[in-house]
């Protein structure tokens, strides 16, 4: 793999053979983002979708990840934040 200068993290590391996700955001993303950033987006992806409870299947939902997707990476526009300070602390 490629090393790119990544626009992310400010550091030349590996970049992507092929894009990570379809289209123009994946396309930027194997231009711009080294695969350690992308690691780390696919960390908050997950904590995204289990904090809201997204359905992916929902356009919805889908467009919110990717509006984060491209704030978290490309550092534009707001990123949603996950409070982790209950976690644990929720009687059910």
């Amino acid at each position: 793999m490629p090393d790119i200068s990544c626009t992310r993290c400010n550091q030349t590391r590996e970049g992507f053979d092929r894009p990570p996700f379809p289209g123009a955001a994946g396309a930027r993303a194997q231009a711009e983002i080294c695969t350690v950033c992308w690691g780390d987006w696919l960390k908050q992806q997950t904590m995204l979708i289990n904090h809201y409870g997204l359905n992916l299947m929902d356009p919805q939902a889908r467009s919110f990840l990717l509006k984060n997707m491209e704030g978290f990476l490309f550092k534009s526009g707001k990123t949603e934040q996950v409070d982790t300070t209950k976690q644990g602390t929720i009687d059910w």
